[in-house]
């Protein structure tokens, strides 16, 4: 009998079909990778053998886990056996935990709600799984709260409550999208092992291939609620049969033609550049200690330029951005953009910023929902002197979205009429409206499907061969950066410690720690697979 058994699953929701006779099978010890792109009914598979279905959801075929068929089975039946024998992985696990409970309560409460242990044992087995994922008590203490954990460390506690009971079958539900690449490898290090040492079936929905190509088992691909091709990995990606799963793969290792760099003139210049954050007290007649997130900076990235920033969470990507962007006082140094100190006040920041935009990693979490494309873009003319109005603010408008391949008519629509890859056009477009001479992309494609990055990443190229656009690229996805950007900066603990043209500093790093961060980073070898 197989662990997970899905046969003929068919899905519809108020009577829009979701899922189509999806069919797959998963084993004790098999991980099994399910991908496609967002809509592709991979997560919903995943909602349907957990029964976390919204109102008006219908379901027919079979799910079984083990003897039970969870279709037929009530709720009642499925509490006990959500977390017992089938535990979940969630997206992002800030959202997922209780963010005013501490750690050891979250791990303990599944013990405690099953009753499969008393009180004090249930927090004995809580610090043990707690250890096992790698938060030992002597560092990682069960008081902790979940803000007090960096991501890793939070993915680390879900994974936790998630194995707690020991269940036959783990589902990661894009388990390491928001991660860096050395974190992202030490989870997925992480779930192999538990996978190996516990005997479990693992179901892993993801839409990035390169992390399933050397951990899974088998794949299944689906493509709009159907499964279009399945089977063992190396065959799978051998052959490929199946038209859109050769396009996912391709879109995968997609490269990008950046047009020639024109001669260098200086645009964005950081001298000595340096940000402190003042650390709370650990005795109360003691001196609170200082944190340093930026140590001494410097680059320059000239007009028409494309440079990488690359480093793990924490290493100060973030706050160097916020002090480009003004929004951190520096405590040694300075910013100069076009020549002007970027810390200037008044009218000539307005000029300074007119200059600079930025691109938000979430960017529907970066637009108002109840304004139209046409106000929404145009937010930027606040720092014009005069901005155009009437027929003029329209032709802005159309220019801007026919740059980044949207229609002139989706000004009239709102942001959820769109889906995520276009939204991030608009969002681009929201930073060309006023023509800046420096976009700062922050982390702006790592949560969009592979063949939606390959097309941003296309649209970025072909606005620097229109637009002579000057950018910093900052993103925690290697094989991104290589592709579009002219140099690359790699960043820890707060300093630059390798600095060079892209291509040289991935083909021959000289830092440690950048060949740390290439190691880690998952490739897919389409030509070893062939």
């Amino acid at each position: 009998m197989s662990l997970l058994s899905i046969e003929n699953l068919s899905l519809s929701i108020h009577g829009t079909n979701i899922l189509r006779d999806v069919s797959l099978r998963i084993e004790p010890g098999e991980i099994h990778a399910v991908t496609g792109e967002s809509g592709s009914g991979k997560s919903m598979t995943a909602f349907t053998v957990m029964q976390l279905l919204p109102n008006g959801a219908k379901a027919s075929g079979r799910v079984m886990l083990g003897g039970d068929d969870v279709l037929q089975a009530d709720e009642a039946r499925m509490c006990s056996l959500r977390g017992a024998r089938v535990g979940m992985v969630f997206q992002e696990p800030m959202t997922a935990l209780n963010p005013v409970k501490t750690i050891g309560d979250q791990v303990a409460e599944t013990i405690l709600i099953h009753g499969a242990m008393p009180r004090d044992a249930a927090y004995a087995r809580a610090r043990e799984v707690l250890q096992r994922v790698g938060l030992p008590e002597d560092r990682f203490p069960l008081s902790r709260y979940p803000h007090e954990l960096s991501g890793g460390q939070r993915q680390r506690v879900v994974i936790a409550i998630a194995i707690a009971l020991q269940p036959d079958l783990l589902i990661a539900d894009e388990p390491t999208t928001a991660l860096d690449v050395t974190t992202q490898a030490q989870i997925l290090d992480l779930l192999k092992r538990l996978v190996s040492e516990d005997d479990m079936g693992m179901l892993m929905i993801t839409h990035d291939l390169a992390v399933v190509a050397d951990m899974a088992h088998r794949i299944t691909v689906m493509r709009h609620g159907e499964v279009v091709e399945t089977g063992p990995t190396a065959e799978l990606l051998r052959n490929r049969r199946h038209p859109y799963t050769r396009m996912l793969f391709e879109a995968s290792t997609h490269q990008v033609n950046l047009p020639p760099l024109p001669p260098p003139a200086p645009l964005l210049e950081a001298r000595d550049v340096r940000r402190s954050y003042r650390l709370p007290r650990t005795r109360l007649l003691e001196a609170p200690g200082e944190f340093e997130a930026v140590r001494g900076v410097s680059f320059t990235l000239n007009a028409g330029e494309r440079l990488g920033l690359v480093g793990e969470s924490g290493c100060g990507k973030s706050t160097l951005t916020r002090a480009i962007l003004g929004l951190e006082p520096l405590q040694g140094g300075e910013i100069l953009l076009n020549g002007a100190p970027i810390r200037a006040q008044g009218r000539e920041a307005d000029a300074i910023r007119r200059s600079m935009q930025v691109v938000f990693q979430d960017p529907f979490g970066s637009f108002n929902p109840r304004h139209r494309v046409n106000r929404l873009i145009t937010e930027p003319f606040h720092l014009l002197p005069d901005p155009p109005r009437g027929a003029a603010r329209e032709a802005a408008i159309s220019e801007a979205l026919h740059a980044v391949g949207l229609s002139p008519d989706d000004a009239r629509k709102y942001i959820h009429e769109f889906s995520g890859g276009q939204r991030q056009r608009i969002a681009i477009a929201r930073a060309l409206i006023i023509k800046p001479d420096l976009i700062l992309f922050d982390e702006a494609v790592s949560a969009l499907d592979v063949s939606v990055r390959a097309q941003i990443l296309d649209l970025l190229a072909d606005l620097c061969a229109q637009y002579g656009l000057a950018y910093l690229f900052i993103s925690h996805d290697l094989s991104v950066v290589r592709s579009v950007t002219d140099r690359v900066m790699v960043m820890q603990a707060g300093e630059i410690v390798e600095e060079g043209i892209t291509e040289e500093v991935f083909s021959n790093p000289q830092h440690p720690y950048t060949r740390a961060l290439i190691a880690a980073a998952p490739v897919l070898d389409l030509e070893g697979a062939a």
